[in-house]
């Protein structure tokens, strides 16, 4: 425990907490948050615009002040860190590489690349993601610290249905995410498998992308069996993995894969792309399928043999619920982070 004076000035964007614009960056954000305070931290949270109309995210701390910074607004302003550096302590909580994105701009590259040297300890999600910011040279191991998200300690065993053929995606509707890639394994399954699919998360953020995919469904007569379901509320996103057999995870980029864990420690096993971090958070490995990012047959494979073969859900499913109590919890994950910023006091 810490004296509940000890302050720390928390920069992230600005709406971090919008329910409309959930992303797994604004949940660990949201949580972290919340768990410094409950150990006692005074988190004195400072939301702040993308891009150049953000100004100086920095101008309210304190010389020798404790700053924790999202990554996006790092990459945004990597003057004001480079400046801000000299006379206040630097801690990043970077959720991804933007230069791991295939379609991220120079400029936002650029910016990771300049803002991120400066800081005194960068917070990364997954051994993957560490690794990767040393293989770039914008950070070195010992600045680095890892703080895998938590997933809530008081959820309910997901009730899932006797078929296993109730389906689930959560996250974003965009590119980075895949889910063009499992509407495509999804038409291959063919008219006499049985299932129907859940997307629970934004199709306004990539509004084009998300237009898109609903086509590819329309035009694979497949519509009928998918749900968009948007952005679902907590309540409502419980009901969601309550009623799913199995968590698909088709993405391209993913430095860990909050969903991944969330539906791990409800007890249902995963079906995701081998891809970043996801093999970090798809433990044990007997409760899940990890495939090529991109393939579609592959996992459309994978979801074949779990559609048709009830030994194989059996399995993957009793491994889920075993393992599902001793899954990393976000009180582990602010401890971590706690560790990290009382280093530097």
């Amino acid at each position: 425990m810490i004296a509940p004076e000890s302050v720390v000035w928390f920069v992230v964007p600005e709406g971090f907490d919008d329910p409309e614009r959930v992303s797994g960056g604004s949940v660990y954000d949201q949580r972290v948050g919340a768990e410094l305070r409950r150990i006692g931290w005074d988190v004195r949270t400072v939301e702040t615009p993308a891009g150049d109309a953000g100004g100086d995210p920095f101008e309210r701390v304190p010389d020798g002040g404790l700053v924790l910074v999202d990554g996006l607004v790092a990459i945004c302003a990597p003057d004001a860190i480079e400046a801000a550096a000299c006379r206040v302590r630097v801690v990043a909580l970077v959720h991804m590489a933007a230069a791991a994105f295939a379609d991220v701009d120079d400029g936002t590259v650029e910016g990771e690349r300049r803002a991120l040297p400066h800081a005194h300890r960068v917070i990364v999600a997954s051994e993957w993601l560490k690794d990767e910011l040393v293989r770039r040279g914008l950070s070195t191991p010992g600045r680095l610290v890892v703080a895998r998200p938590g997933s809530d300690a008081a959820v309910s065993a997901a009730e899932g249905t006797s078929s296993g053929a109730s389906l689930l995606c959560v996250g974003v509707v965009a590119p980075h995410k895949g889910q063009d890639t499992l509407v495509e394994a999804l038409a291959e399954l063919g008219s006499q498998t049985e299932w129907t699919c859940t997307f629970a998360g934004s199709v306004t953020s990539e509004h084009d992308f998300a237009a898109r995919v609903a086509a590819q469904a329309a035009e694979a007569g497949i519509s009928e069996r998918i749900t968009w379901a948007g952005v679902l509320s907590a309540h409502e996103l419980d009901a969601a993995y309550a009623g799913a057999d199995v968590l698909i995870a088709p993405s391209r980029t993913e430095s860990y894969g909050i969903a991944v864990g969330d539906a791990l420690r409800r007890g249902i096993p995963v079906i995701a792309s081998r891809v970043g971090g996801i093999p970090e958070a798809a433990h044990p490995p007997d409760a899940a399928i990890l495939v090529p990012p991109q393939d579609r047959r592959a996992l459309g494979d994978a979801l074949r043999r779990w559609i048709e073969d009830p030994a194989l859900r059996a399995t993957m499913s009793t491994a889920a619920r075993r393992a599902a109590p001793s899954r990393t919890r976000w009180t582990d994950t602010a401890r971590t982070i706690h560790t990290a910023l009382a280093g530097l006091s």
